[in-house]
């Protein structure tokens, strides 16, 4: 019986020597792995806290544009040149929407921006339909408005 303590003794001291050398001041740092405790020296610290907070990735215009034409090309049935062109009205939009979106002017003055490029947007894209094509198209932008309002009453 005495053996078996003597050695359960030499192993609990044996793992405690072990964890001291791996997370004390013998180990891989001042305290652990490295200064943090994960292997990182001071170097790495320093450069994390010297970067700016990153931003948000944009999303490119074209693959908005390619959401936007799969979802109007299904419900409009647009032809190959149709295409071409309200994708063409669709990126000039965009482009100058994310110029507003980086305008310093005030609140309101954006919004009223907004309205106008949408009204000249749809205006643009209604020269390329014909009369069934308009009434889709209305109803697909209503549809679109539509949800969003509900979710802001929720």
């Amino acid at each position: 019986m005495k053996t078996v303590q003597a050695v359960f003794v030499y192993f609990l001291l044996l793992s405690f020597s072990t964890m001291s050398a791996q997370y004390g001041n013998n180990g891989y740092g001042n305290n652990g792995y490295g200064n943090n405790g994960y292997g990182r020296g001071n170097s790495m610290n320093q450069m994390s806290q010297n970067r700016e907070p990153e931003k948000p990735k944009e999303i490119p215009v074209e693959v908005t544009v390619g959401k936007i034409m799969e979802r109007m090309k299904a419900s409009l049935e647009l032809d190959a040149l149709q295409e071409i062109a309200i994708a063409n009205v669709i990126t000039e939009s965009l482009r100058s929407q994310g110029i507003l979106m980086k305008d310093e002017s005030n609140q309101e003055q954006k919004v009223k921006e907004y309205e106008a490029l949408s009204e000249t947007t749809d205006r643009k894209i209604k020269e390329f339909l014909n009369a069934d094509q308009i009434e889709k198209f209305k109803a697909l932008k209503e549809d679109r408005t539509t949800p969003t309002k509900k979710r802001r009453r929720k």
